[in-house]
């Protein structure tokens, strides 16, 4: 279980993130949406210990993320290309990623032939550098590297941007079968709430970095969201033409 308890984080004198108190149980696929701004990112580099919280504390599995590194064995992530070593080839980072998660060559090289469909021909024997690929090919990278060693928690900052509508659909497939068993959880923040709610069966709504919306979700969601964030825009002048 993930729990954040009276969370926050203040970028000069600006309050940018403030949970009172969130509990995400183990297996759960979850998704957090907002416009920008939101703290969506904010959330999940305190997840991570990218970045120290002003107040409270995130815990992961019971472990303080901010004062331990216990936690580190068993989550894994994907926020952007920075995460990535650009001067290696994909196949170098994939086992340089395994070696880390206690992996050899041969396991990685079974573990890849699982995203044969995903990859399209495109990530694999190219003889390119990760900074030499495109922001899409990036992120496929990426996820996949994140899913190395059979993480607890799986942590994507917006998956499906970048990517094709086929490669989207495949990525949805692989997040539901990540959750199937019940073990691992999956969070996930995304500008897509089609997505989203294809794939997350709770969502929680940022606004200015306060938690507004909390929903399980159902098939009322889509509408249920899509009217939320639609109020801005009803109240939004036109200048006439």
């Amino acid at each position: 279980m993930i729990t954040a308890t009276n969370l926050s984080k203040i970028y000069g004198g600006t309050k940018v993130l403030n949970i009172d108190h969130l509990d995400i149980p183990t297996g759960e696929s979850f998704g957090l949406v907002g416009n920008n701004g939101a703290g969506k990112t904010t959330f999940f580099s305190l997840l991570l210990d990218l970045i120290k919280p002003t107040t409270g504390n995130i815990f992961n599995h019971e472990i303080t993320v901010s004062q331990s590194e216990d936690w580190k064995p068993f989550t894994a992530s994907f926020i952007d290309e920075s995460f990535l070593i650009g001067y290696l080839t994909p196949e170098e980072y994939f086992y340089f990623v395994g070696e880390l998660r206690g992996a050899n060559k041969a396991d990685i090289d079974s573990f890849l032939a699982n995203f044969e469909d995903f990859f399209h021909g495109e990530i694999l024997d190219r003889k390119k550098y990760l900074r030499d690929l495109s922001k899409g090919n990036q992120k496929k990278v990426g996820i996949v590297a994140a899913l190395i060693g059979n993480p607890k928690v799986v942590i994507l900052d917006e998956p499906f941007a970048n990517l094709d509508p086929t490669t989207q659909i495949r990525l949805k497939k692989i997040i539901k079968k990540l959750t199937e068993n019940r073990e691992t959880t999956v969070l996930i923040s995304s500008h897509d709430l089609i997505h989203v709610t294809e794939v997350c069966e709770r969502i929680v709504v940022l606004d200015k970095g306060e938690p507004v919306k909390d929903i399980k979700t159902s098939e009322a969601t889509l509408s249920e969201l899509e009217s939320y964030f639609s109020r801005e825009v009803g109240a939004t002048p036109v200048e006439e033409l």
